[in-house]
């Protein structure tokens, strides 16, 4: 349900400035934050673009026409929207082979943003794994007889997914991997470390990741700049707003732990919802009794 205030109410984020290292829905994520009263920080990370070598995820896509695929397990949304985006650009009639094929396959979504992308296709996931991580893909699948099978494995980034890849062949199945999109720097070193400098100084009170690439980035640009102590420190005194457990997980491997995460599902609307409960909490917290 959206927030909703009256003429005289204060809205639930005035007097915070979050900063939004968001790329592709920055608009739409900026305007729900400012709807609600924020002052928004805008520095755009990194951006999705095309695998830059088409010829590997065209091949991969003919073995998946020729039914050479027993299982296909899809980690993100933005990897099936960019293979069928690809093929509509390059082959049209093997676009409509490719969707039907796909609903002959056991299909297992990691979490809900693939989900959704079949659903859009008129199709329903196979398996939903029990956790939408790497890990919970793998604990699904542990209750599942993979011995001969061919798993295409779409994969986040080109993150190759070591973990997963070695489960499968571990399971005695065969794992066939496609890279379908990249993530690529998009803000200037400068822009990033004007954002670090905020964060170090607290003007900011919260930072909203969205993908674990605009974590690395940062990290990336910090250390660098010989700021990585310096950033550490910045970030644990304000709010980490983490979209989903895969940020989270990336999080916890720099020693941070996220202050706010929606609950179930993994979108920007429910971690705007996240953020107002937070600072909502924060507010009554320190309001004179």
């Amino acid at each position: 349900m959206t927030e909703v205030s009256s003429n005289n109410a204060r809205p639930p984020l005035a007097g915070r400035t979050i900063a939004v290292p968001e790329s592709r829905a920055l608009d739409l994520f900026c305007r729900m934050l400012e709807d609600r009263g924020a002052a928004v920080w805008r520095c755009p990370l990194v951006e999705i673009l095309d695998a830059p070598e088409p010829q590997p995820v065209l091949d991969w896509a003919t073995q998946l026409c020729a039914g050479e695929l027993d299982d296909l397990i899809l980690l993100t949304g933005e990897g099936l929207r960019r293979i069928l985006g690809l093929l509509a650009r390059t082959n049209e009639v093997q676009r409509a082979l490719f969707v039907g094929e796909l609903a002959k396959l056991r299909t297992i979504c990691r979490g809900p943003k693939p989900a959704r992308e079949l659903r859009e296709l008129g199709l329903k996931p196979g398996l939903m794994a029990a956790q939408p991580t790497t890990a919970g893909v793998i604990q699904t699948l542990s209750e599942q007889d993979l011995r001969g099978r061919v798993v295409g494995v779409q994969l986040y980034g080109t993150d190759p997914n070591q973990a997963l890849q070695d489960f499968l062949r571990q399971a005695g199945a065969q794992p066939r991997p496609v890279a379908p999109y990249i993530y690529a720097d998009q803000a200037s070193e400068a822009e990033v470390a004007a954002l670090i400098a905020a964060i170090v100084e607290q003007r900011v009170d919260a930072i909203a990741f969205t993908s674990a690439a605009q974590l690395r980035y940062l990290f990336r640009v910090a250390r660098a700049r010989q700021q990585q102590d310096a950033l550490l420190a910045g970030l644990q005194r304000i709010c980490l707003a983490s979209i989903g457990p895969i940020v989270s997980e990336v999080l916890q491997g720099y020693g941070l732990q996220a202050t706010v995460q929606p609950d179930t599902q993994y979108f920007m609307k429910p971690l705007t919802n996240a953020l107002v409960a937070h600072f909502r909490r924060a507010d009554e917290d320190s309001a004179p009794r």
